[in-house]
């Protein structure tokens, strides 16, 4: 005869002792499933972990990035226009020689914002010893003291400049100064 312990429960197609029951069952189920998740979360980290080191290290190790100070020497990288009349467009020259041995290529300039306008030649390339020019424009727009940037980019964008510029705009009092009505009298009449 067997014992009552012994003894099989068939549920769900699961086979059960007494000694341990449906509820404990789904007990140490769920506890299986957790650690189950558990696992599968900790190996997705660290396979995002392992990428993401992966690629900062391969893209550090690619190519140092080469000082253009070295290569080029740039006239007026830092500019100052001093005061000048608030909305009277002004302009400056940044002119760039090739003091390396070998040429470079001026591939692109980006501005800071809308106020800069920059005229330069796309795609130029300048051999060892020659010189170009970049023009940056500023529309004067903003009231008071600035300071405005425009990166240059070189040679595929492997290297770069960033050329800045300052000053202050001044706006002139609508009514200046009175007219002088004797003055005018004794001026010859051109008529």
């Amino acid at each position: 005869m067997r014992k009552r312990s012994d003894r099989m429960i068939l549920k769900n197609g699961i086979i059960f002792s007494d000694k341990i029951s449906a509820k404990h069952y789904s007990i140490l189920l769920r506890k299986k499933i957790y650690d189950f998740m558990k696992r599968i979360v900790l190996l997705s980290l660290s396979v995002l972990l392992f990428g993401f080191v992966h690629a900062q290290t391969s893209d550090a190790t690619t190519q140092p990035q080469q000082d253009i100070n070295k290569l080029a020497e740039f006239k007026n990288a830092d500019y100052d226009f001093g005061k000048i009349p608030y909305g009277k467009p002004v302009e400056f020259i940044v002119s760039i020689k090739n003091i390396s041995n070998d040429a470079l290529t001026l591939d692109n300039v980006t501005v800071g914002c809308g106020c800069t306008t920059p005229k330069y030649e796309k795609g130029k390339k300048f051999l060892p010893g020659e010189t170009i020019i970049v023009t940056l424009g500023f529309n004067a727009g903003t009231m008071g003291t600035f300071l405005k940037n425009a990166t240059l980019y070189f040679n595929n964008g492997t290297l770069n400049k960033q050329v800045n510029f300052k000053g202050e705009t001044y706006q002139t009092p609508a009514n200046a100064a009175p007219a002088n009505g004797t003055i005018e009298k004794i001026k010859p009449n051109n008529n």
